[in-house]
């Protein structure tokens, strides 16, 4: 089962920041992460979420691919390419995996303008290590489905004290 943690920051970067940590975590096998997003709130009050994994630009690749695959079948690739690229890219931007985009768009819009939240879908983690390496990045954690204890752990390493 994964675990939902969502982080606020007081500016736009640093959630940033944090999710490059998290992606050197799951490169050296420390952290399995479902899905990772970054909600900015600009100064106008304006919500944009920056996806770990573009959808639409996924699907119309892998739907030019096999539309391409299906042209030469029938002696048309260019029209074959054009069509699988155009029905890749609505179902991808159709399909939503990972955490739900209207939660992250209501929780980030209770931030206040000119700041950040990280949303982090983690399957699996080694928890020292991963609060070793965010230890001092600031941040409130804002929502979680951590128990009460592990929740305090994270606050206390994000605060870069020991609790």
């Amino acid at each position: 089962m994964s675990t939902l943690v969502v982080i606020g920051y007081d500016n736009q970067f640093t959630a940033e920041e944090v999710r490059l940590k998290l992606r050197k975590l799951q490169r050296e096998y420390l952290l399995d992460i479902e899905d990772a997003v970054v909600a900015v709130k600009d100064d106008a009050g304006k919500v944009k979420l920056n996806q770990a994994v573009n959808l639409t630009a996924a699907g119309a690749l892998s739907g030019g691919f096999w539309g391409s695959l299906i042209g030469l079948i029938f002696l048309n690739p260019l029209l074959g390419l054009a069509v699988g690229a155009a029905s890749g890219a609505v179902s991808g931007a159709l399909a939503d995996i990972g955490i739900d985009d209207n939660f992250m768009k209501d929780l980030a819009s209770t931030l206040k303008p000119g700041s950040s939240a990280l949303f982090v879908l983690v399957r699996k983690a080694t928890p020292d290590k991963v609060l070793e390496e965010l230890a001092g990045t600031g941040g409130t954690v804002l929502k979680t489905s951590l128990s009460h204890e592990d929740e305090a752990r994270l606050q206390a390493a994000l605060k870069g004290t020991k609790l």
